[in-house]
Protein backbone atom coordinates (compact mmCIF):
# COMPACT_ATOMS: atom_id res chain seq x y z
CA UNK A 1 0.00 0.00 0.00
CA UNK A 2 1.46 3.38 -1.00
CA UNK A 3 2.16 6.13 1.50
CA UNK A 4 -0.55 8.29 -0.11
CA UNK A 5 -3.16 5.58 0.38
CA UNK A 6 -2.03 5.13 3.96
CA UNK A 7 -2.46 8.86 4.51
CA UNK A 8 -6.00 8.79 3.08
CA UNK A 9 -6.83 5.81 5.29
CA UNK A 10 -5.44 7.55 8.41
CA UNK A 11 -7.40 10.72 7.68
CA UNK A 12 -10.71 8.92 7.23
CA UNK A 13 -10.09 6.92 10.40
CA UNK A 14 -9.37 10.12 12.32
CA UNK A 15 -12.65 11.69 11.21
CA UNK A 16 -14.58 8.57 12.22
CA UNK A 17 -12.90 8.47 15.64
CA UNK A 18 -13.66 12.14 16.28
CA UNK A 19 -17.35 11.47 15.63
CA UNK A 20 -17.29 8.31 17.76
CA UNK A 21 -15.90 10.19 20.77
CA UNK A 22 -19.12 12.21 20.96
CA UNK A 23 -21.40 9.18 21.33
CA UNK A 24 -19.53 6.00 22.21
CA UNK A 25 -21.96 3.04 22.09
CA UNK A 26 -20.19 0.67 24.50
CA UNK A 27 -18.86 0.48 28.04
CA UNK A 28 -16.79 3.43 29.24
CA UNK A 29 -14.80 3.55 32.47
CA UNK A 30 -15.86 6.38 34.76
CA UNK A 31 -12.64 6.81 36.74
CA UNK A 32 -8.91 6.24 36.60
CA UNK A 33 -6.47 5.54 39.41
CA UNK A 34 -4.35 8.72 39.08
CA UNK A 35 -5.10 12.39 38.47
CA UNK A 36 -5.63 12.58 34.69
CA UNK A 37 -5.66 16.33 33.91
CA UNK A 38 -1.92 16.98 34.10
CA UNK A 39 -1.89 18.72 30.70
CA UNK A 40 -4.48 21.25 31.77
CA UNK A 41 -7.29 22.33 29.48
CA UNK A 42 -7.62 24.64 26.50
CA UNK A 43 -10.19 26.34 24.31
CA UNK A 44 -10.10 27.69 20.80
CA UNK A 45 -11.62 28.30 17.38
CA UNK A 46 -14.09 30.88 18.80
CA UNK A 47 -17.20 31.83 16.86
CA UNK A 48 -19.94 34.22 17.95
CA UNK A 49 -21.99 31.30 19.29
CA UNK A 50 -19.51 28.49 19.92
CA UNK A 51 -16.04 27.52 21.08
CA UNK A 52 -14.07 24.27 21.21
CA UNK A 53 -12.91 23.08 24.64
CA UNK A 54 -10.16 20.46 24.99
CA UNK A 55 -8.33 18.23 27.41
CA UNK A 56 -6.37 15.00 27.37
CA UNK A 57 -6.31 12.34 30.07
CA UNK A 58 -2.67 11.55 30.86
CA UNK A 59 -1.48 10.97 34.43
CA UNK A 60 2.28 10.90 33.73
CA UNK A 61 3.11 13.32 30.90
CA UNK A 62 6.91 13.46 31.11
CA UNK A 63 7.18 9.69 30.91
CA UNK A 64 4.45 9.56 28.26
CA UNK A 65 2.75 6.72 30.10
CA UNK A 66 -0.76 6.61 28.69
CA UNK A 67 -3.80 5.28 30.46
CA UNK A 68 -4.81 1.66 29.82
CA UNK A 69 -6.31 1.22 26.34
CA UNK A 70 -9.93 1.58 27.30
CA UNK A 71 -12.60 4.23 26.78
CA UNK A 72 -13.20 6.74 29.58
CA UNK A 73 -16.26 8.87 30.20
CA UNK A 74 -15.54 12.55 30.78
CA UNK A 75 -18.08 15.12 31.94
CA UNK A 76 -17.84 18.80 31.01
CA UNK A 77 -19.47 22.02 32.16
CA UNK A 78 -19.57 25.60 30.88
CA UNK A 79 -20.72 28.36 33.21
CA UNK A 80 -21.19 32.12 33.28
CA UNK A 81 -19.12 32.39 36.45
CA UNK A 82 -15.89 30.96 37.80
CA UNK A 83 -17.68 29.36 40.76
CA UNK A 84 -20.02 27.43 38.40
CA UNK A 85 -23.15 28.68 40.14
CA UNK A 86 -24.73 29.48 36.76
CA UNK A 87 -24.04 26.54 34.43
CA UNK A 88 -25.25 27.26 30.91
CA UNK A 89 -24.52 23.90 29.31
CA UNK A 90 -22.96 20.56 30.17
CA UNK A 91 -22.60 17.06 28.83
CA UNK A 92 -20.43 13.99 28.49
CA UNK A 93 -17.84 12.90 25.98
CA UNK A 94 -15.70 9.81 25.62
CA UNK A 95 -11.92 9.77 25.68
CA UNK A 96 -10.80 7.13 23.19
CA UNK A 97 -7.39 5.42 23.28
CA UNK A 98 -7.18 5.78 19.50
CA UNK A 99 -7.13 9.56 20.01
CA UNK A 100 -4.68 9.43 22.94
CA UNK A 101 -7.62 9.93 25.32
CA UNK A 102 -7.99 13.49 24.07
CA UNK A 103 -11.35 15.22 24.28
CA UNK A 104 -12.78 17.88 21.98
CA UNK A 105 -16.20 19.43 22.62
CA UNK A 106 -17.63 22.00 20.22
CA UNK A 107 -19.78 23.91 22.68
CA UNK A 108 -22.61 25.56 20.73
CA UNK A 109 -25.59 27.76 21.58
CA UNK A 110 -23.50 30.31 23.50
CA UNK A 111 -24.20 34.03 23.60
CA UNK A 112 -22.01 36.38 21.56
CA UNK A 113 -19.25 38.49 23.09
CA UNK A 114 -19.32 36.71 26.46
CA UNK A 115 -16.75 35.31 28.84
CA UNK A 116 -17.38 31.77 30.06
CA UNK A 117 -15.65 29.34 32.39
CA UNK A 118 -15.30 25.61 31.73
CA UNK A 119 -13.99 22.44 33.33
CA UNK A 120 -13.88 18.67 32.87
CA UNK A 121 -14.53 15.89 35.36
CA UNK A 122 -13.52 12.25 35.37
CA UNK A 123 -14.62 10.25 38.39
CA UNK A 124 -13.75 12.40 41.41
CA UNK A 125 -11.01 14.26 39.51
CA UNK A 126 -11.74 17.82 38.40
CA UNK A 127 -9.65 19.63 35.80
CA UNK A 128 -8.34 23.15 36.25
CA UNK A 129 -11.00 25.80 35.67
CA UNK A 130 -10.26 27.94 32.63
CA UNK A 131 -11.71 30.99 30.94
CA UNK A 132 -12.88 31.31 27.35
CA UNK A 133 -15.09 33.59 25.35
CA UNK A 134 -17.15 33.94 22.21
CA UNK A 135 -16.58 36.47 19.48
CA UNK A 136 -18.96 39.40 19.07
CA UNK A 137 -21.80 38.86 16.61
CA UNK A 138 -20.77 39.51 13.03
CA UNK A 139 -23.19 42.41 12.52
CA UNK A 140 -22.18 44.32 15.67
CA UNK A 141 -20.28 47.62 15.43
CA UNK A 142 -16.53 47.48 15.97
CA UNK A 143 -15.47 47.30 19.60
CA UNK A 144 -12.00 46.54 20.93
CA UNK A 145 -9.77 43.48 21.02
CA UNK A 146 -6.64 42.68 23.00
CA UNK A 147 -4.69 40.04 21.09
CA UNK A 148 -1.53 38.11 22.03
CA UNK A 149 0.50 36.61 19.16
CA UNK A 150 3.13 33.91 19.71
CA UNK A 151 5.12 31.24 17.85
CA UNK A 152 8.17 28.96 17.97
CA UNK A 153 8.66 27.48 21.42
CA UNK A 154 11.51 24.98 21.32
CA UNK A 155 11.45 23.22 24.70
CA UNK A 156 15.21 22.90 25.10
CA UNK A 157 16.07 26.54 24.36
CA UNK A 158 14.45 28.29 27.29
CA UNK A 159 11.63 28.64 29.78
CA UNK A 160 8.06 29.54 28.94
CA UNK A 161 8.02 32.76 30.95
CA UNK A 162 6.50 34.52 27.93
CA UNK A 163 3.36 32.42 28.32
CA UNK A 164 3.08 33.44 31.95
CA UNK A 165 3.15 37.06 30.82
CA UNK A 166 0.58 36.35 28.11
CA UNK A 167 -1.76 34.97 30.78
CA UNK A 168 -1.22 37.98 33.03
CA UNK A 169 -1.94 40.36 30.13
CA UNK A 170 -5.56 39.08 30.14
CA UNK A 171 -5.97 38.98 26.36
CA UNK A 172 -9.31 38.40 24.68
CA UNK A 173 -7.66 36.02 22.24
CA UNK A 174 -4.32 34.31 21.62
CA UNK A 175 -3.10 33.55 18.10
CA UNK A 176 -0.35 30.95 17.74
CA UNK A 177 1.44 30.92 14.37
CA UNK A 178 3.19 27.56 14.38
CA UNK A 179 6.07 25.52 15.75
CA UNK A 180 4.11 24.67 18.89
CA UNK A 181 6.44 21.70 19.22
CA UNK A 182 9.75 20.86 17.60
CA UNK A 183 9.93 17.35 16.23
CA UNK A 184 13.44 16.85 17.58
CA UNK A 185 14.87 17.00 21.06
CA UNK A 186 18.18 18.36 22.31
CA UNK A 187 21.39 18.45 20.39
CA UNK A 188 23.78 15.75 21.54
CA UNK A 189 26.48 17.72 23.35
CA UNK A 190 28.11 14.76 25.13
CA UNK A 191 31.09 14.96 22.79
CA UNK A 192 31.79 18.65 22.02
CA UNK A 193 34.51 17.77 19.54
CA UNK A 194 32.05 15.91 17.35
CA UNK A 195 29.61 17.58 14.96
CA UNK A 196 26.28 18.47 16.52
CA UNK A 197 23.45 16.14 15.65
CA UNK A 198 19.76 16.18 16.41
CA UNK A 199 18.63 13.70 18.99
CA UNK A 200 15.33 12.01 19.87
CA UNK A 201 13.56 12.92 16.62
CA UNK A 202 9.85 12.16 16.24
CA UNK A 203 8.71 9.83 13.46
CA UNK A 204 5.77 7.85 14.83
CA UNK A 205 2.45 8.80 16.36
CA UNK A 206 3.76 7.74 19.77
CA UNK A 207 6.81 10.00 19.31
CA UNK A 208 4.72 13.06 18.47
CA UNK A 209 2.29 12.39 21.30
CA UNK A 210 5.20 12.26 23.74
CA UNK A 211 6.57 15.60 22.49
CA UNK A 212 3.19 17.31 22.88
CA UNK A 213 2.80 15.87 26.37
CA UNK A 214 6.23 17.20 27.33
CA UNK A 215 5.45 20.69 26.06
CA UNK A 216 1.93 20.86 27.46
CA UNK A 217 3.10 19.80 30.92
CA UNK A 218 4.57 23.29 31.37
CA UNK A 219 2.52 25.30 33.89
CA UNK A 220 3.06 28.67 32.20
CA UNK A 221 2.00 27.36 28.81
CA UNK A 222 -1.08 25.90 30.49
CA UNK A 223 -1.79 29.28 32.10
CA UNK A 224 -1.82 30.98 28.70
CA UNK A 225 -4.31 28.37 27.47
CA UNK A 226 -6.44 28.86 30.59
CA UNK A 227 -6.60 32.64 30.12
CA UNK A 228 -8.35 32.90 26.75
CA UNK A 229 -9.33 30.99 23.59
CA UNK A 230 -6.64 30.33 21.00
CA UNK A 231 -6.62 30.39 17.22
CA UNK A 232 -3.85 28.12 15.97
CA UNK A 233 -2.14 27.19 12.76
CA UNK A 234 0.92 25.04 12.18
CA UNK A 235 4.31 25.51 10.57
CA UNK A 236 6.98 22.96 9.71
CA UNK A 237 8.19 21.66 13.09
CA UNK A 238 4.84 20.18 14.00
CA UNK A 239 5.99 17.62 11.40
CA UNK A 240 9.66 18.19 10.49
CA UNK A 241 12.00 20.96 9.45
CA UNK A 242 11.32 22.62 6.09
CA UNK A 243 8.84 20.07 4.82
CA UNK A 244 6.78 21.18 1.86
CA UNK A 245 3.61 19.34 0.89
CA UNK A 246 4.64 15.68 0.51
CA UNK A 247 8.41 16.19 0.61
CA UNK A 248 10.83 16.45 3.53
CA UNK A 249 14.52 17.34 3.76
CA UNK A 250 15.58 13.71 3.54
CA UNK A 251 13.37 12.94 0.52
CA UNK A 252 12.00 10.04 2.54
CA UNK A 253 9.67 7.90 0.38
CA UNK A 254 7.62 7.12 3.50
CA UNK A 255 7.26 10.74 4.55
CA UNK A 256 3.47 10.83 4.12
CA UNK A 257 3.06 8.22 6.85
CA UNK A 258 5.09 10.42 9.17
CA UNK A 259 3.06 13.48 8.19
CA UNK A 260 -0.20 11.66 8.86
CA UNK A 261 1.00 10.74 12.35
CA UNK A 262 2.09 14.32 13.04
CA UNK A 263 -1.22 15.76 11.83
CA UNK A 264 -3.16 13.37 14.05
CA UNK A 265 -1.05 14.31 17.07
CA UNK A 266 -1.64 17.99 16.31
CA UNK A 267 -5.39 17.42 16.33
CA UNK A 268 -5.19 15.39 19.54
CA UNK A 269 -3.52 18.26 21.39
CA UNK A 270 -5.06 21.43 19.95
CA UNK A 271 -8.50 23.01 20.56
CA UNK A 272 -9.52 22.82 16.90
CA UNK A 273 -12.52 21.59 14.98
CA UNK A 274 -11.79 18.67 12.70
CA UNK A 275 -13.27 19.50 9.34
CA UNK A 276 -14.32 16.72 7.02
CA UNK A 277 -11.25 15.03 5.58
CA UNK A 278 -11.07 15.75 1.87
CA UNK A 279 -9.75 13.44 -0.83
CA UNK A 280 -8.37 15.41 -3.75
CA UNK A 281 -8.39 14.08 -7.33
CA UNK A 282 -4.81 12.93 -6.82
CA UNK A 283 -6.05 10.67 -4.00
CA UNK A 284 -4.23 12.90 -1.52
CA UNK A 285 -6.13 13.42 1.73
CA UNK A 286 -5.50 16.38 3.97
CA UNK A 287 -6.60 17.84 7.29
CA UNK A 288 -7.71 21.37 6.61
CA UNK A 289 -6.43 23.91 9.13
CA UNK A 290 -6.87 27.18 7.21
CA UNK A 291 -10.00 29.08 8.20
CA UNK A 292 -11.41 32.55 8.80
CA UNK A 293 -12.69 33.99 12.05
CA UNK A 294 -14.76 37.15 12.41
CA UNK A 295 -14.50 39.24 15.57
CA UNK A 296 -17.72 41.21 15.18
CA UNK A 297 -17.35 44.14 12.82
CA UNK A 298 -13.86 44.85 14.13
CA UNK A 299 -11.61 42.20 12.61
CA UNK A 300 -11.52 39.26 10.27
CA UNK A 301 -8.69 36.76 10.75
CA UNK A 302 -7.66 34.99 7.54
CA UNK A 303 -5.74 32.02 9.01
CA UNK A 304 -3.44 30.34 6.49
CA UNK A 305 -1.65 27.01 6.04
CA UNK A 306 1.58 27.53 4.11
CA UNK A 307 2.91 23.97 4.49
CA UNK A 308 0.40 21.42 3.30
CA UNK A 309 -0.39 22.66 -0.22
CA UNK A 310 2.80 24.43 -1.32
CA UNK A 311 5.07 23.47 -4.16
CA UNK A 312 8.23 22.03 -2.59
CA UNK A 313 11.07 24.53 -2.29
CA UNK A 314 13.01 25.15 -5.48
CA UNK A 315 16.78 24.78 -5.85
CA UNK A 316 17.45 22.75 -2.70
CA UNK A 317 20.93 21.63 -1.77
CA UNK A 318 22.15 18.63 -3.80
CA UNK A 319 20.46 15.39 -2.77
CA UNK A 320 18.18 17.16 -0.30
CA UNK A 321 14.76 18.73 -0.01
CA UNK A 322 13.91 21.83 1.96
CA UNK A 323 15.30 25.35 1.92
CA UNK A 324 18.38 27.00 0.52
CA UNK A 325 19.76 30.54 0.15
CA UNK A 326 20.13 31.48 -3.52
CA UNK A 327 20.47 34.35 -5.95
CA UNK A 328 18.11 34.74 -8.89
CA UNK A 329 20.96 33.86 -11.26
CA UNK A 330 21.62 30.63 -9.38
CA UNK A 331 17.92 29.75 -9.23
CA UNK A 332 15.89 31.36 -12.05
CA UNK A 333 13.03 28.91 -11.43
CA UNK A 334 12.33 30.83 -8.19
CA UNK A 335 10.41 33.32 -10.35
CA UNK A 336 8.24 30.64 -11.97
CA UNK A 337 4.68 32.07 -11.93
CA UNK A 338 3.18 28.62 -11.38
CA UNK A 339 4.80 28.21 -7.93
CA UNK A 340 2.45 28.57 -5.00
CA UNK A 341 3.03 28.70 -1.26
CA UNK A 342 -0.67 28.26 -0.42
CA UNK A 343 -1.93 26.12 -3.28
CA UNK A 344 -4.50 27.20 -5.86
CA UNK A 345 -7.61 26.43 -3.79
CA UNK A 346 -6.36 28.27 -0.70
CA UNK A 347 -5.35 31.28 -2.83
CA UNK A 348 -8.89 31.45 -4.23
CA UNK A 349 -10.39 31.00 -0.77
CA UNK A 350 -8.28 33.88 0.56
CA UNK A 351 -9.35 36.14 -2.31
CA UNK A 352 -13.00 35.37 -1.55
CA UNK A 353 -12.36 36.22 2.09
CA UNK A 354 -10.95 39.60 1.10
CA UNK A 355 -13.86 40.27 -1.25
CA UNK A 356 -16.57 39.40 1.28
CA UNK A 357 -15.07 41.09 4.32
CA UNK A 358 -16.87 43.99 5.96
CA UNK A 359 -14.48 44.08 8.92
CA UNK A 360 -12.66 47.24 9.92
CA UNK A 361 -9.35 45.29 10.06
CA UNK A 362 -8.32 42.35 7.89
CA UNK A 363 -5.60 40.38 9.65
CA UNK A 364 -3.68 37.93 7.50
CA UNK A 365 -2.69 35.32 10.08
CA UNK A 366 0.17 33.26 8.70
CA UNK A 367 3.42 31.57 9.48
CA UNK A 368 6.43 33.31 8.02
CA UNK A 369 7.77 36.75 7.09
CA UNK A 370 5.95 38.07 4.01
CA UNK A 371 8.13 41.10 3.22
CA UNK A 372 11.07 40.64 0.88
CA UNK A 373 14.23 40.00 2.88
CA UNK A 374 17.34 40.41 0.75
CA UNK A 375 20.16 38.68 2.62
CA UNK A 376 23.10 40.07 0.65
CA UNK A 377 24.56 43.53 0.11
CA UNK A 378 23.38 43.55 -3.49
CA UNK A 379 20.35 45.67 -4.30
CA UNK A 380 18.43 47.65 -6.90
CA UNK A 381 18.88 45.02 -9.58
CA UNK A 382 16.97 42.03 -8.26
CA UNK A 383 20.16 40.09 -7.65
CA UNK A 384 19.99 39.74 -3.89
CA UNK A 385 20.15 36.48 -1.97
CA UNK A 386 16.92 34.94 -0.74
CA UNK A 387 15.83 32.13 1.58
CA UNK A 388 13.59 29.76 -0.35
CA UNK A 389 11.49 28.34 2.49
CA UNK A 390 9.57 31.59 3.06
CA UNK A 391 7.69 33.93 0.75
CA UNK A 392 10.97 34.97 -0.88
CA UNK A 393 11.04 31.49 -2.40
CA UNK A 394 7.65 32.15 -4.02
CA UNK A 395 7.75 35.76 -5.29
CA UNK A 396 5.07 35.24 -7.94
CA UNK A 397 2.69 33.84 -5.31
CA UNK A 398 3.37 36.90 -3.16
CA UNK A 399 2.54 39.15 -6.11
CA UNK A 400 -0.75 37.29 -6.63
CA UNK A 401 -1.55 37.93 -2.98
CA UNK A 402 -0.81 41.62 -3.48
CA UNK A 403 -2.95 41.57 -6.65
CA UNK A 404 -5.88 40.26 -4.60
CA UNK A 405 -5.42 42.94 -1.95
CA UNK A 406 -5.39 45.64 -4.64
CA UNK A 407 -8.37 44.14 -6.45
CA UNK A 408 -10.67 43.53 -3.48
CA UNK A 409 -9.52 46.38 -1.24
CA UNK A 410 -10.13 44.75 2.15
CA UNK A 411 -10.09 47.42 4.84
CA UNK A 412 -6.84 47.94 6.74
CA UNK A 413 -4.90 44.81 5.73
CA UNK A 414 -2.34 43.82 8.36
CA UNK A 415 -0.13 40.72 8.25
CA UNK A 416 0.98 38.98 11.45
CA UNK A 417 3.85 36.52 11.11
CA UNK A 418 6.24 34.27 13.02
CA UNK A 419 8.72 31.52 12.09
CA UNK A 420 11.92 33.60 11.72
CA UNK A 421 12.46 34.21 15.48
CA UNK A 422 12.75 37.96 14.95
CA UNK A 423 10.69 41.06 15.68
CA UNK A 424 10.07 42.87 12.39
CA UNK A 425 7.87 45.80 11.41
CA UNK A 426 7.55 46.30 7.65
CA UNK A 427 5.62 47.96 4.88
CA UNK A 428 4.42 45.69 2.07
CA UNK A 429 4.38 46.87 -1.53
CA UNK A 430 4.59 45.36 -4.98
CA UNK A 431 8.11 46.56 -5.80
CA UNK A 432 10.36 46.20 -2.78
CA UNK A 433 13.36 47.62 -4.67
CA UNK A 434 11.70 51.01 -5.25
CA UNK A 435 10.54 53.68 -2.87
CA UNK A 436 6.87 54.06 -2.05
CA UNK A 437 5.02 56.26 -4.53
CA UNK A 438 1.54 56.63 -6.02
CA UNK A 439 2.49 53.93 -8.51
CA UNK A 440 4.08 51.74 -5.81
CA UNK A 441 1.89 52.25 -2.72
CA UNK A 442 2.15 50.53 0.63
CA UNK A 443 -0.49 47.80 0.31
CA UNK A 444 -0.40 46.36 3.82
CA UNK A 445 1.47 46.50 7.11
CA UNK A 446 3.35 43.55 8.60
CA UNK A 447 4.27 42.78 12.19
CA UNK A 448 6.39 39.69 12.75
CA UNK A 449 6.88 38.32 16.25
CA UNK A 450 9.98 36.77 17.70
CA UNK A 451 9.97 33.30 19.24
CA UNK A 452 8.81 32.21 22.67
CA UNK A 453 12.17 30.43 23.17
CA UNK A 454 13.75 29.35 19.87
CA UNK A 455 17.09 30.98 19.08
CA UNK A 456 17.89 33.27 16.18
CA UNK A 457 20.69 34.96 14.23
CA UNK A 458 23.05 37.54 15.79
CA UNK A 459 21.65 41.06 15.95
CA UNK A 460 24.44 42.39 13.73
CA UNK A 461 23.11 40.29 10.85
CA UNK A 462 19.58 41.53 11.42
CA UNK A 463 20.83 45.13 11.44
CA UNK A 464 22.38 44.43 8.03
CA UNK A 465 19.09 42.99 6.73
CA UNK A 466 17.19 46.08 7.87
CA UNK A 467 19.78 48.34 6.21
CA UNK A 468 19.48 46.41 2.92
CA UNK A 469 15.68 46.35 2.92
CA UNK A 470 14.34 49.89 3.48
CA UNK A 471 10.72 48.70 3.64
CA UNK A 472 11.67 46.88 6.88
CA UNK A 473 11.39 49.60 9.49
CA UNK A 474 12.56 47.62 12.52
CA UNK A 475 14.28 44.32 13.22
CA UNK A 476 15.39 42.68 16.45
CA UNK A 477 16.54 39.05 16.62
CA UNK A 478 18.37 38.93 19.96
CA UNK A 479 15.27 38.87 22.17
CA UNK A 480 12.55 36.34 22.85
CA UNK A 481 8.93 37.13 23.66
CA UNK A 482 5.60 37.79 21.92
CA UNK A 483 3.44 40.52 20.40
CA UNK A 484 0.55 42.21 22.17
CA UNK A 485 -1.94 44.02 19.92
CA UNK A 486 -4.62 46.46 21.03
CA UNK A 487 -7.15 46.88 18.24
CA UNK A 488 -9.89 49.49 18.09
CA UNK A 489 -11.94 51.05 15.33
CA UNK A 490 -9.48 53.91 14.88
CA UNK A 491 -6.08 52.17 15.16
CA UNK A 492 -4.07 49.03 15.80
CA UNK A 493 -1.38 49.35 18.45
CA UNK A 494 1.34 46.67 18.40
CA UNK A 495 3.76 46.13 21.27
CA UNK A 496 6.87 43.98 20.88
CA UNK A 497 7.19 42.35 24.32
CA UNK A 498 10.73 41.16 25.13
CA UNK A 499 11.84 38.92 27.99
CA UNK A 500 14.74 39.91 30.21
CA UNK A 501 16.13 36.36 30.22
CA UNK A 502 14.58 33.44 28.34
CA UNK A 503 16.42 30.98 30.60
CA UNK A 504 14.54 32.10 33.73
CA UNK A 505 11.04 30.91 34.58
CA UNK A 506 10.51 34.17 36.50
CA UNK A 507 11.92 36.45 33.81
CA UNK A 508 10.64 39.98 33.71
CA UNK A 509 9.37 41.52 30.51
CA UNK A 510 9.32 44.96 28.95
CA UNK A 511 8.03 46.70 25.86
CA UNK A 512 10.88 46.70 23.36
CA UNK A 513 9.11 48.94 20.83
CA UNK A 514 5.54 49.95 19.98
CA UNK A 515 4.01 50.76 16.61
CA UNK A 516 0.61 51.79 15.36
CA UNK A 517 -1.44 51.67 12.18
CA UNK A 518 -4.20 54.20 11.71
CA UNK A 519 -7.56 53.34 10.21
CA UNK A 520 -7.41 54.03 6.49
CA UNK A 521 -3.65 54.78 6.49
CA UNK A 522 -1.63 51.67 5.70
CA UNK A 523 1.92 51.57 6.98
CA UNK A 524 4.14 51.37 10.06
CA UNK A 525 4.19 54.28 12.50
CA UNK A 526 6.55 54.31 15.48
CA UNK A 527 5.43 55.55 18.87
Amino acid sequence: MTSRRLFVQRGLQLAALAALSQAFPGYAAERSTAYPFTLGVASGSPRHDSVVIWTRLLPDPLNAQALPPTVYKVLWEVAEDEAFKHIVTQGEVFALPDLAHSVHVDVTGLRPDRWYWYRFMHGDAISPVARTRTAPAIDTPPGTLKLAVASCQHWEYGEYAAHGHIARANPDLVVFLGDYIYEWGPYDLAHPARPRRRDIESYTLADYRARYAQYKSDRQLQAAHHAAPWIVTWDDHEVCNDYGNDRDERLDPNFMQRRAAAYQAFYEHMPVRLRQVTVLPSQFAHMRIYDRYDWGGLARFHVLDDRQYRHPQVCPKPGRGGSNVVTQAECPVRADPSLSLLGTEQEKWLARGFASSNAKWNILTQQTFLAQSNLSNLNQDGSGKFWTDGWDGYPAARQRLFDDIQKHQPANPVVISGDVHTFYAANLKRDFWSRSSPSNPVLATEFCGTSITSNSRPQAQTDQIVAQNPHIKFGRSDQRGFMLLEISESRMLTHFMALDDVLRTDSGISTLRSFFVEDGKTGVNTI
